[in-house]
């Protein structure tokens, strides 16, 4: 079944409070980080050199992968390979079997979300505890996270009163966040204590050192994976970066582009097992090298997770995680998921604007603006665009095509339109009229104004 962005954008829209505080919480991260971004002189050298990190990474990703392999086993590690999600989850179930594990805490991981890992393991009777402390809320509420960095930044604080009353047995109308703060960690406490084995993503896979470093702010990694004598992390493919001097680089991105902060509370390196343990790695493509061998595509495979596209898209804000149906929303995901599926996911390159916001906030320079209206070509080159919208644009390249004609009718549009019965101009026909306004039409037009400007005649 396809994925209709705008049906699934109008159910979020049409509560109105709802999607202005949406809009407003992630307007207000947005503005944190342009706050970092300005406070670094180097900022735009440190794009440049993470753009090149990753594009030469990605042009030698098999040999950085082999690096990578042989450095870990030195370590200690196990590496498994995963060619998709069902044998993903399958290698990490046979070692969680081998151990006779039964519960698992797991910190926030977008892989093992998009491989669908914990209904699976929950079906085949492993219980699995998501401890960032967003991603264990949608889990009580049987919910995918909504953001990629802030996972439940749709609720509000009352949304999470609730649910932890139900599930967490806290008073009933209590939603002050430092009371459910602590009602979570005494919560959380017990499974950490009680976990059999730890999971976690990777932010950074490391090839010169065969050691992987994830970033969080609650700590809820490095607890979990001391605890227990068994921690797997899972990656895709394109998490390798060369050196560990590279490292520095994206540290200073990731976080400053995430939450408008300096750096993660927690930059944590795995360099080997606990002592007595095993420490596994799964490295999973998942279709990343169907999208490496696109030449118009492979640089969205330089994401680095960091939400920035997301908080400052106009479309996201306003139509929610869930109106794009993948496990990466935004502009990311719209670039991400028609390249896996395009006849599921044909709707969400127009899910954007084009106003390129998303390009100028990426930590990594990719340039989703294009991609997106590339994407926008091949779903319209594959015949999956809908009669209406294809008809509407044909009209359209008809009529700009034609100069004169397109003068005459933004002239009569000016002159006709403003003395229009709004029921009229706003009726059920125009669509796009639905949650905007029309801006005053001025006398003249753009070119009228600047041959006088000019003096042309």
């Amino acid at each position: 079944m396809s994925i209709n962005h705008p049906e699934l954008a109008e159910k979020f829209a049409t509560n109105v409070e709802r999607m202005k505080w949406h809009d407003k919480a992630l307007w207000f991260v947005r503005v944190k980080r342009d706050n970092q971004a300005r406070s670094l002189d180097e900022w735009e050298e440190l794009r440049n050199t993470a753009d090149k990190i990753k594009s030469h990474t990605l042009s030698h990703l098999d040999e950085y992968l082999e690096v990578f392999e042989k450095n870990a086993q030195a370590r200690g590690i196990h590496v498994h390979w995963a060619k998709d999600a069902k044998e993903h989850n399958e290698i990490v179930l046979e070692i969680l079997r081998s151990k006779s594990v039964k519960m698992i805490v797991k910190s926030k991981s977008m892989l093992t979300e998009e491989c669908h890992l914990n209904p699976y393991l929950e079906k085949n009777g492993i219980e699995v505890v998501d401890t960032d402390l967003g991603e264990r809320i949608v889990q009580l509420r049987h919910e995918p996270p909504s953001h990629i960095v802030l996972p439940a930044i749709h609720l509000k604080k009352e949304d999470v009163g609730t649910t932890f009353e139900k599930f967490l047995k806290t008073e009933k109308g209590n939603s002050d966040p430092t009371y459910l703060t602590r009602a979570a960690r005494a919560h959380l406490r017990e499974k950490f204590l009680g976990a059999d084995a730890a999971m976690t993503g990777v932010n950074f896979a490391i090839a010169e050192t065969g050691g992987i470093v994830v970033c969080t702010n609650e700590g809820n990694a490095d607890l979990g994976a001391a605890l227990p004598k068994l921690h797997i992390a899972c990656m895709g493919i394109e998490k390798i970066i060369p050196r560990l001097k590279d490292l520095s680089i994206f540290t200073r991105l990731l976080a400053r582009s995430a939450t408008g902060q300096p750096v993660t509370t927690y930059t944590s390196h795995y360099h080997g097992p606990v002592e007595g343990g095993e420490m596994h790695i799964v490295i999973v493509d998942n279709g990343r090298s169907k999208i490496l061998s696109q030449e118009r595509y492979i640089k969205s495979l330089q994401c680095i997770r960091c939400g920035a596209c997301l908080n400052t898209c106009p479309i996201y804000r306003r139509s929610g995680g869930y109106s794009y149906g993948y496990t990466i929303p935004g502009p990311i995901g719209s670039t991400l998921a028609p390249s896996r599926d395009l006849k599921k996911y044909y709707s969400l390159p127009f899910a954007c604007s084009l106003c390129s916001s998303c390009s100028n906030v990426c930590p990594v320079k990719v340039d989703l603006a294009q991609q997106l209206y590339l994407k926008r070509q091949d779903v319209v080159d594959a015949g999956y665009l809908s009669p209406t919208k294809h008809n509407a644009l044909k009209m359209a390249t008809w009529l700009m095509c034609r100069p004169k004609l397109m003068d005459f009718a933004g002239f009569m549009a000016r002159k006709v339109v403003p003395l229009l019965p709004r029921a009229l101009v706003y009726s059920k026909f125009n669509l796009w009229g639905k949650n905007r306004e029309l801006p005053p039409f001025p006398k003249n037009s753009f070119k009228e104004l600047y041959k006088e400007k000019k003096g042309i005649q």
